[in-house]
């Protein structure tokens, strides 16, 4: 199954132009989902079709959905409770209902992680289209499963696990039911879930669709947006000029902001592969509308590009191995980089990561590290203690 990632900066149009390349490859016979994640109905808006909890039959061949963040949350608090009622009562706590729960900041993102984990597995589909937040949040969205089971992993390790056989007879000796055995239960549900989402996120099938108006201001989100998307290790698509004016036009008033897209047009496209969509004047509403803008469309068969971060062998030249990490966009001065034993901490302007090292760069320290032609080159000298010494 392939699936686009649309994101771009806010008012950009993005929920348009993710229910137009839907609707465009539903046509041609695609089984499509459009996913949507604004809470307000913005995609049944473009569609002419509401959407909610529940996926809707949109047009022919499409099927959209807008997941609902609060019955999640009040099923998985509610589950949760369930599993740890042993732990509640022993501490006197009152269980909450399911009715008296709001969602918690954080909770549309897992709702929206949840709904693409289960459109990938469900074999329903040809194609999904997700309508992302805006870019700064969607970034943030894509990296969740990622940090989330990095975080799990520190705080119950599954290595501590060698030890359950044991917490039945501790419960014992202490008179208490032992909590540890649902908390591990549930934190390994949770890591295959995250696991899921993450490995969905990360397939080559998958590519993130960038969607800006041309001018100043879009030019800078796309920027910023590139350098967030490279250091995830994810891949671009296209990038869609939204709202491109005519070139001919009778209105005099109209050569200013047409000389200024066309400027950064020329820009674009000397770094991005770059599709234009017109202005037609109006907001798309409908399929009539959507039909109308043309959007690219979506070629299941075509190659998706690779993105490596190769380690290159110069220990017979340099005496070093060197680890290549694409950052398009990076500055110097906003690089920063911090080994922790087998990671590295890198940071990139607004953005972070936490990778862990190859294996053969974790018996080496960092020689140094320098930033060419976009992309960060760090070097790794072998270290005497723990390489293997050739007689």
């Amino acid at each position: 199954m392939r699936t686009i990632l649309i994101t771009g900066p806010g008012g950009s149009g993005r929920t348009t132009l993710a229910a137009a390349t839907a609707l465009a490859a539903a046509a041609k016979g695609t089984r499509t989902l459009v996913l949507g994640t604004d809470r307000t109905d913005t995609l049944g808006t473009a569609l002419g079709t509401p959407t909610g909890p529940e996926p809707v039959k949109a047009a022919p061949g499409l099927t959209a959905w807008r997941p609902d963040p609060a019955q999640d949350f009040r099923t998985d608090l509610t589950a949760l409770q369930d599993r740890a009622s042993s732990a509640l009562d022993l501490l006197g706590a009152s269980r909450l209902d399911p009715e008296e729960l709001s969602p918690l900041p954080g909770a549309e993102e897992l709702a929206l992680l949840r709904a693409l984990r289960d459109a990938a597995l469900s074999g329903s589909y040809d194609l999904l289209v997700v309508d992302l937040p805006p870019a700064p949040q969607a970034l943030a969205l894509l990296a969740l499963p990622e940090e989330l089971r990095r975080y799990l992993r520190r705080l119950l390790p599954p290595e501590r696990q060698a030890a359950r056989a044991l917490r039945p007879v501790l419960g014992r000796l202490a008179g208490v039911p032992m909590p540890a055995e649902w908390l591990y239960e549930t934190a390994a549900r949770w890591d295959l879930e995250l696991a899921a989402v993450e490995a969905v996120v990360a397939d080559r099938d998958t590519v993130v669709r960038l969607v800006a108006e041309p001018g100043p201001a879009g030019a800078d989100a796309l920027r910023t947006a590139r350098l967030g998307l490279a250091l995830r290790g994810l891949r671009t698509d296209v990038v869609v000029a939204n709202r491109v004016l005519p070139e001919a036009s009778p209105d005099t008033w109209l050569a200013g902001p047409v000389a200024q897209q066309r400027k950064t047009l020329d820009e674009w496209r000397e770094s991005y592969d770059v599709r234009t969509v017109a202005h037609l004047g109006r907001d798309p509403v409908g399929a009539d509308d959507l039909a109308a803008l043309a959007a690219p469309g979506v070629d299941p068969d075509a190659p998706v590009p690779a993105v490596e971060w190769p380690v290159a062998d110069r220990l017979g030249e340099d005496g070093v191995l060197v680890w290549h990490i694409p950052l398009p966009g990076a500055l110097r001065e906003e690089l920063d980089l911090v080994r922790r034993g087998d990671e590295l901490v890198v940071t990139a302007g607004r953005f972070r990561r936490i990778v862990p090292l190859p294996s053969a760069l974790r018996r080496c320290t960092v020689d140094g590290a320098a930033l060419r032609e976009g992309e960060l080159r760090i070097r790794f000298a072998p270290d005497p203690k723990l390489w293997p010494q050739t007689r």
